[in-house]
């Protein structure tokens, strides 16, 4: 197998107390980020109704800042130069919160559209510098928990941050709920600022170093089960609401059952982070992802919809834990490469998700797109089962 090797990344030295705050700093940045990237999904009928747009339509209020992010992500770090890490990642902070409360006040669709294209640009920007902080700012001993820390900001924005954007859109109005998020991300600038210690720029790594990882089989196959998975999920997710709804659920009761659906998604992210071998992972998760969208496609009542939807988070929660163990686990002394490929085909997929659904529930409906969903999902199970899974572990 070919090797690709990294220029490593320099520590800065800092305190273990310092080092755990400026980790606990970075974790609340990327809950920011994921909550404003995710929210219109908890907010996408009222939000379409008042622009005047269709849902498929406001479904690229997801799509666009997805687009934006996978290219952004490889690019960012070295267009900054010898930024400052901490100054950069303040400024995307706050540009966040300017586009949050631009998405607040816009007047009409283009301009929520314009300020999710700068949504899609602070994404793609954390994203590349905070997944590999943690080596910067704690001792190696502490590395593989405070990686954890940093990415559970994704798993506690299912469960508190969309949720709440949702119950916020529905007791005050869609509006308050992207300027709750603009001030959740003004907040979390001061705490980069107060707690991330200096952060010079090390070596930029290279777009070349991260295309050279598809010359290898298993990175190829991760990619592609990454691709299927999570264009499939997104596809049905961004329209789960009008799901929800079709099944009788009233828009008081969307919030909670989102938070349910968030609680099932932590439970199945550690679940998954307990298996040993990340490919029978992937083919209980795969089946059970079949299980619960081909159910859902089909009408039903409250109660069948709802344990569906369980199924669905519990499964859904452990793809993102997986399918990045089987790319780190293809290319083990490539990890920022790695990771860099890995978070820009999960965010082409949220793209092309949200595009492929909106297109789908405008043709021919709900159940279309929970059909879709399924479909890809059940691609990803077969390559899953015919493909050689990595040698190596992480």
């Amino acid at each position: 197998m070919e090797t690709i090797t990294e220029t490593p990344v320099g520590a800065v030295r800092t305190g273990p107390a310092r080092g755990r705050a400026a980790v606990l700093a970075v974790a609340a940045t990327t809950f920011a980020v994921v909550t404003t990237e995710m929210l219109p999904v908890g907010l996408l009928s009222p939000l379409g109704d008042a622009l005047g747009v269709s849902e498929g339509t406001a479904g690229l209020a997801v799509t666009l800042p997805g687009v934006v992010a996978a290219l952004t992500a490889p690019l960012l770090p070295g267009l900054a130069g010898r930024t400052d890490r901490r100054t950069l990642l303040v400024a995307l902070v706050l540009l966040l919160a300017a586009a949050d409360l631009v998405s607040a006040l816009a007047p009409g669709f283009g301009v929520l559209l314009g300020a999710r294209l700068v949504v899609g640009v602070c994404i793609g920007g954390v994203w590349a510098l905070a997944a590999g902080l943690a080596p910067r700012l704690v001792r190696a001993a502490a590395v593989p928990r405070s990686t954890a820390l940093i990415f559970s900001g994704i798993a506690v924005a299912s469960v508190v941050g969309v949720p709440a954007g949702a119950l916020v859109g529905e007791v005050a109005g869609w509006r308050w709920g992207f300027a709750a998020v603009g001030v959740l991300a003004l907040v979390v600038a001061a705490l980069l600022a107060a707690l991330l210690p200096p952060l010079p720029p090390s070596r930029p790594l290279r777009p070349a170093q991260t295309a050279a990882l598809l010359r290898i089989p298993a990175v190829r196959t991760g990619v592609l089960l990454v691709l299927l998975l999570v264009t499939g999920h997104f596809a049905a997710y961004t329209y789960v609401r009008p799901v929800l709804e079709r099944a009788g659920i009233g828009t008081g009761a969307v919030s909670g059952l989102l938070l349910v659906y968030g609680v099932a998604g932590v439970a199945g992210n550690f679940l998954a982070g307990l298996a040993r071998v990340p490919r029978r992972a992937l083919l209980l998760i795969a089946a059970l992802l079949v299980l619960a969208l081909g159910g859902l496609a089909a009408p039903g009542s409250a109660g069948p919809t709802v344990a569906l939807l369980v199924v669905w988070g519990l499964a859904y929660g452990g793809v993102s834990v997986t399918t990045q163990r089987w790319v780190l686990s293809a290319a083990p002394s490539a990890p920022e490469a790695g990771s860099a490929l890995f978070t820009g085909a999960f965010n082409a997929a949220i793209a092309a998700g949200a595009a492929a659904g909106g297109a789908v529930v405008d043709g021919v409906g709900v159940a279309g797109v929970l059909a879709v969903g399924a479909g890809l999902v059940a691609l990803a199970l077969l390559v899953c089962a015919v493909s050689s899974p990595p040698r190596t572990s992480p």
